[in-house]
């Protein structure tokens, strides 16, 4: 498992936390897309 992989599991932890404790803002909103966007990426196949 990568580093980006574990900054990927950090974020979704911290987005879904921002539900329940209302912590965060829009901007983990806005990094969790960018972390999804770049795990699809990575997953098929492209080089980031």
């Amino acid at each position: 498992m990568g580093i980006l992989d574990i900054i990927i599991i950090l974020l979704i932890v911290s987005w879904l936390g921002g539900f329940a404790l209302h912590i965060g803002g829009g901007l983990i909103h806005i990094i969790l897309v960018i972390a999804v966007l770049v795990f699809l990426a990575r997953l098929l196949g492209f080089s980031i």
